[in-house]
């Protein structure tokens, strides 16, 4: 009878840890699983903006460099002096490849080099009961965080891990909604990593 009682408390001690710290919870998970919902490889990037800030484009994703939760600092797009695609975060420079040319910042990805997208999705969504919309009396029941990774990889041992993250909604009626809601200091471009990279 006592394990029952216990059991039944822990059970207990654990849904209203989920339901009042719900989003911890499943960021925490997030860091050891998470969900592949798309990847592939990608054949082609271009930049959209003004050098800091502005949009990446891979494929028909548009990968947003505005929201940044990055400690301050901010990714950089624009040329190399050899006439190449490249980005710039805290003092290296990763490039994507020789420009193909137009109007746009576009390159394409080069036959050695290895280049993939993948979307992923939290395992543990967290409840979202207590929400009210006035405006449309239409709130989301259940949120969960979805990421999109940017990995490129050269032959030379240069590579680039850039992670978005952005909170995703659903909806009784709905499902689930695009996943583009941005929570400030929590969601948006989280991490940009060059390794093995030029200064």
């Amino acid at each position: 009878m006592r394990k029952i009682l216990i059991f039944l408390f822990l059970v207990l001690a654990l849904a209203v840890l989920w339901l009042w710290r719900g989003r911890d919870l499943s960021l925490l998970f997030d860091r050891a699983y998470r969900i592949e919902t798309t990847s592939g490889p990608i054949k082609n990037i271009s930049y959209e903006g003004g050098g800091t800030g502005g949009v990446l484009h891979v494929g028909d994703v548009a990968l947003s460099l505005n929201a940044v939760e990055l400690g301050g600092a901010k990714p950089s797009i624009g040329t190399t002096k050899d006439n190449q695609l490249a980005l710039s975060f805290n003092g290296k420079v990763f490039p994507f490849g020789p420009l193909t040319g137009g109007d746009n910042l576009a390159a394409g990805v080069l036959p050695d080099d290895a280049a993939a997208l993948s979307i992923e999705h939290s395992m543990l969504p967290w409840p979202n009961f207590f929400e009210v919309n006035y405006m449309t009396g239409n709130s989301p029941k259940w949120k969960r965080n979805v990421y999109q990774s940017l990995i490129w990889k050269k032959p030379t041992g240069a590579k680039l891990e850039m992670v978005w993250r952005y909170e995703q909604f659903f909806y009784e009626n709905n499902g689930w909604s695009e996943a583009l809601m941005t929570r400030p200091g929590a969601s948006g471009l989280i991490r940009v990593e060059i390794s093995g990279a030029s200064r």
